[in-house]
């Protein structure tokens, strides 16, 4: 079984008034906020919208490979479009294909494979059915997100402090 979520671990750092947040998986995806909470919001954002021009450029997405700081995984949305346009290149259908699937007409296809366009999430579960998937949702507590030991000499801040 292919899982197609993605997850990746934050660096957290407080430097004057701002909390900075990057991605040692991710070094072109860098964000900050006011605080961990808004940080932490914003590293969410900013992680979809790297995966999507990382896609948008076809380039691959890389592998969650550090393993400290703080798991971040990016928007349901962006999470969705990634699994539809990942599934859509492992299957090796074209895109006339996947449109006739879902009883749409090429262009549509298009806009769903197209990591910058919204789609509704009807047209998303319709493309992942279509591809042989379906989307299952999991919910953590915020408070209990997996928070991983930084490792040795990292500038990692502990989460509440």
């Amino acid at each position: 079984m292919m899982r197609y979520d993605r997850a990746y671990h934050a660096l957290l750092r407080r430097e004057g008034n701002v909390t900075i947040v990057t991605f040692p998986d991710l070094p072109e995806c860098n964000t900050f906020g006011d605080d961990e909470g808004d940080a932490l919001i914003s590293a969410r954002e900013a992680l979809g919208l790297a995966l999507r021009l990382r896609l948008k450029d076809r380039e691959d997405l890389p592998p969650a490979r550090f393993d400290g700081g703080i798991e971040v995984s990016p928007p349901v949305f962006d999470t969705l479009k990634l699994a539809v346009i990942l599934a859509f290149t492992d299957s090796g259908i074209r895109k006339t294909e996947l449109a006739h699937r879902i009883g749409k007409v090429e262009t549509e296809a298009r806009r769903i494979l197209d990591p910058m366009h919204h789609t509704e999430l009807p047209l998303l579960e319709a493309a992942l059915a279509a591809l042989g998937k379906h989307a299952v949702v999991t919910l953590r507590d915020t408070a209990q997100a997996a928070r991983l030991p930084a490792p040795p000499g990292s500038l990692c801040l502990k989460p509440g402090s």
